[in-house]
């Protein structure tokens, strides 16, 4: 990905959503009044610790069968907001479907770095491995999904080398990354870095583009046709990146579908994204 050719206020506009999506206000207001509805509604148990931090929580979302698929659903916000629990709903369709869902939080920036954050996620994955049976679900069958900044930390997670931690080197089974960000250069340049602290040599280490992927599962990769030409140029990068190291991996690109309705569209269980996760997870 080159980025030099464009301008400082051609790449804050491309990689900034909040721009891209004038309205992101009234979807994000939304999410939180569907994920207020489902917590009313399903069965959870909010904020188990998976690290020492504040921002090293989980929720859970059991499904009936404590031998069910742990689907880990990771929040996006630029690293820099949102929480977990704004993005409840996405448990709902797969806690009906058979899978046991957890939702992430991570301290976000400009409290700690990208590097921290990374981190973080990958702690809160060996955590969940091994507290699997506690969670309701089966250490064997663990999948990540996120959004936005989420997918970024899921790709991350396929690129971690995990021999020398407690879990398999399978621990994940398979991914489905959002209308993430593959690449972290351009964040350099937006308004969000003030917040986000990115600097020139965390870039390389923090760009699933940039190394190849060590897990070879499975992964899905989605966009929505409305994000601006830059961003889904990313995740169209990303699913090349993917296919060229061998992942058996798809891109699903979805029409009239914009950055923050892409992810809202995870709370309809018919939605074309929610089946999509289902189905790599055998439900």
């Amino acid at each position: 990905m080159a980025y030099d050719q464009l301008d400082d206020v051609t790449i804050n506009t491309q990689f900034s959503p909040r721009i891209a999506v004038p309205d992101c206000e009234e979807w994000l207001a939304r999410d939180a009044k569907l994920s207020a509805d489902t917590r009313a509604a399903l069965r959870h148990t909010a904020d188990i610790a998976y690290g020492e931090s504040p921002g090293e929580r989980l929720d859970v979302f059991p499904a009936a069968d404590p031998g069910a698929p742990i689907h880990v659903y990771i929040h996006g916000g630029y690293w820099r907001a949102l929480d977990k629990s704004d993005f409840s709903y996405v448990a709902r369709p797969l806690v009906a479907a058979g899978a046991t869902t957890v939702l992430l939080n991570y301290d976000l920036c400009p409290k700690v770095t990208l590097d921290i954050i990374v981190q973080q996620i990958r702690n809160a994955v060996i955590w969940v491995y091994r507290h699997a049976g506690l969670l309701g679900g089966s250490a064997d069958r663990i999948y990540l999904s996120g959004s936005s900044a989420g997918a970024h930390l899921a790709a991350m997670m396929l690129a971690q080398d995990w021999s020398r931690s407690p879990v398999p080197d399978d621990v994940i089974k398979g991914a489905v990354c959002i209308t993430g960000i593959y690449d972290v250069e351009p964040v350099l340049r937006i308004q969000a870095n003030e917040q986000i602290r990115l600097k020139p040599e965390m870039v390389a280490r923090n760009s699933p583009l940039r190394f190849a992927p060590r897990r070879r599962c499975p992964a899905l990769v989605a966009v929505g046709a409305k994000e601006t030409p830059e961003w889904i140029k990313q995740s169209e990068a990303y699913e090349a990146h993917l296919k060229r190291h061998g992942l058996p991996t798809s891109l699903l690109k979805l029409p009239d579908t914009h950055h923050f309705s892409i992810t809202q569209s995870l709370s309809w269980p018919d939605s074309v994204l929610a089946r999509a996760m289902l189905q790599q997870m055998g439900l």
